[in-house]
């Protein structure tokens, strides 16, 4: 198996350090400024990079998913072809047409499949048709006598920067072209790799990030990366202990970092096969951790939302906070920090400069002020633009939720005494308070809609108005609810009469209602526990008849309630001989 020498690489790599991108035949992969061949090795570190990097895997190496040889007997990696202009284009039946492009296919029928022929995985086909500078790319391609059959498919210009429309996959589940992404092995013979890597997770949220169009996931938490997500190799890492081809990917990683494409395996990284791999030596990135890596903004580089082209003159702007959640008609101070390029910048919301009445207005000292109806989407976007580099900004997602309503309280009416009532409405936050009658009760927060407080109420009374606060001061409307006395205690015994003979025995029982506490006294004609004459009851209302039928012959069992003492009930007890 071939190796690259240390020397040859270094010289190299000394060789090539502008910005760049591979070429096949003679396309170029994508512009050269386009974001997958733009350096992101000075752009702003997210703040939940480390939650991130911890839910992938702070401690799981990488993996090169590509290399030499075969792997259940298909090529390890995911292949690609140039054909000529003059390749025969092939229709295509795709089960996800929806968000495919329609066809025809450049893709020869006997182009090598991801996994090989028989593979039950993705079986990526991919060609690039050098003729034309097109790449077509195709998901779970099945070649049959004329045509193919697939999952999905997209076809991209390689000369241009057009993304794919909003919301569409393409045959990657982030719809990003593959191959950009795809680490070559005549790439690393020259030196550098001058890209962006193609990567894997086993979780990704529910939202895709620029340069990305799609997702595939329903999981909503910020510690799930998004499709599209950059990371990069930590400045810090030293990688002179690694063997030379590992090292230009490990630059690499560094200069351009690595762009999440796909639900999949951890930090497992995309390549195309090739014979002269040395898989001893891609074996060594499993030495290169998680926690090595570092989620970063390259929303910096934006210049427009439905372009892959980016900003190519190292200026940067980062907005804090970088999110926020503003109620309607209050406001918020943004910050804006600018490297390489002056600290002046202008702002806008939405797209629109110092924004306007729907979305909210910002002024130039970065004071965002929401709107008094919450807009429809409910979270915009606030940015501040370079103005010595216009083309460099950074933005700042913002929620807007409505002032505290409450639409109902349960239980109403209340009963006089301690209580746990339930509030329901809209605009709840962390710390708002829940008042009873302009008393401040406990309250726990469930959600933006529902919450709970306790509290007393001494006495009945009409229309006590209950109200929340939020911790910015804001006050709900006043929501009024009765309090009502409780219930007197009643107690009831079964059953109402018996007959028992002497020496027997006969269990009573006593309902005491209205009250928790359900505890009662027991008596025979009066007296309690009763005697030897008239028969005992134990305190669990078992009566025992005497021995000898008493005078009258006829006994009352009762029960008093210990909750309230006024309130019994008794029993008739007829005792008859044996």
């Amino acid at each position: 198996m071939r190796r690259i020498s240390l020397l040859a690489v270094l010289a190299l790599s000394v060789a090539a350090r502008s910005y760049g991108q591979q070429v096949v035949g003679s396309c170029p992969v994508l512009p050269a400024d386009n974001i997958w061949n733009t350096p992101i090795d000075t752009v702003p570190v997210l703040a939940n990079s480390a939650s991130m990097v911890s839910t992938i895997g702070a401690n799981t190496g990488f993996h090169a998913d590509f290399g030499s040889g075969t792997w259940n007997g298909g090529p390890i990696g995911i292949p690609f072809v140039a054909v000529p202009g003059t390749q025969t284009k092939y229709p295509a039946t795709l089960y996800y047409p929806d968000e495919s492009d329609p066809g025809p296919y450049a893709i020869p029928l006997n182009a090598p499949i991801e996994g090989g022929s028989n593979s039950i995985g993705d079986r990526h086909a991919i060609a690039v048709d050098t003729g034309n500078c097109v790449l077509y790319e195709l998901y779970d391609a099945h070649p049959q006598t004329a045509s193919w059959d697939a999952g999905s498919g997209s076809i991209f210009d390689l000369r241009s920067n057009a993304l794919r429309p909003a919301g569409w996959t393409s045959a990657d589940a982030a719809g990003l072209p593959i191959m950009p992404g795809l680490v070559t092995y005549d790439e690393v013979l020259s030196g550098e790799i001058k890209h962006a890597i193609r990567f894997t997770v086993p979780q990704t949220r529910r939202e895709w990030v620029w340069p990305a169009r799609h997702y595939a996931s329903s999981l909503t938490g910020t510690q799930y990366p998004r499709m599209g997500e950059r990371f990069r190799l930590k400045a810090s890492f030293d990688i002179s202990a690694y063997p030379p081809d590992v090292q230009v990917i490990l630059r690499a990683m560094k200069r351009y970092g690595i762009m999440l494409a796909d639900n999949g395996s951890a930090w497992f990284i995309s390549g195309q096969p090739d014979s002269r791999w040395n898989n001893s030596s891609l074996q060594t990135l499993g030495q290169v951790l998680g926690s090595n890596f570092e989620a970063v903004d390259a929303t910096v580089l934006r210049i427009d939302p439905d372009s892959g082209a980016a900003a190519q003159n190292g200026a940067a702007v980062t907005v804090a906070p970088a999110a926020a959640t503003v109620r309607a008609g209050h406001s918020q101070l943004f910050t804006a920090a600018v490297t390489g390029a002056p600290n002046s910048v202008t702002w806008s919301v939405n797209g629109v400069s110092g924004g306007d009445a729907v979305a909210g207005t910002i002024d130039a000292a970065g004071l965002y002020a929401a709107p008094a109806i919450v807009p429809n989407p409910s979270t915009v976007t606030v940015r501040a633009t370079s103005t010595a580099a216009p083309t460099a900004s950074g933005s700042a997602a913002v929620s807007i939720i409505p002032p505290p309503s409450i639409s109902s309280v349960t239980p109403s009416p209340i009963v006089s005494g301690a209580f746990t009532i339930t509030v329901a409405g809209t605009g709840f936050t962390s710390g708002s308070i829940v008042s009873f009658d302009g008393q401040a009760l406990p309250t726990t927060v469930g959600s933006s809609t529902q919450l709970s407080a306790t509290g007393t109420a001494a006495a009945p009374k009409t229309s006590v108005p209950v109200v929340v606060t939020a911790p910015d001061g804001t006050s709900s409307n006043a929501f009024f609810i009765d309090v009502v006395a409780a219930p007197a205690v009643s107690i009831s015994i079964t059953p109402a009469s018996a007959t028992v003979r002497t020496g027997r025995t006969k269990q009573f029982t006593a309902a005491v209602k209205n009250t928790s506490n359900t505890a009662v006294i027991w008596k025979v004609n009066g007296i309690a526990g009763g005697n030897a004459a008239v028969g005992t009851i134990s305190t669990s209302g078992l009566y025992k008849a005497p021995n000898v039928v008493p005078n009258p012959a006829t006994v009352a069992v009762s029960a008093t309630a210990a909750a309230d003492t006024s309130k019994a009930a008794s029993a008739s007890v007829t005792v008859t001989k044996k």
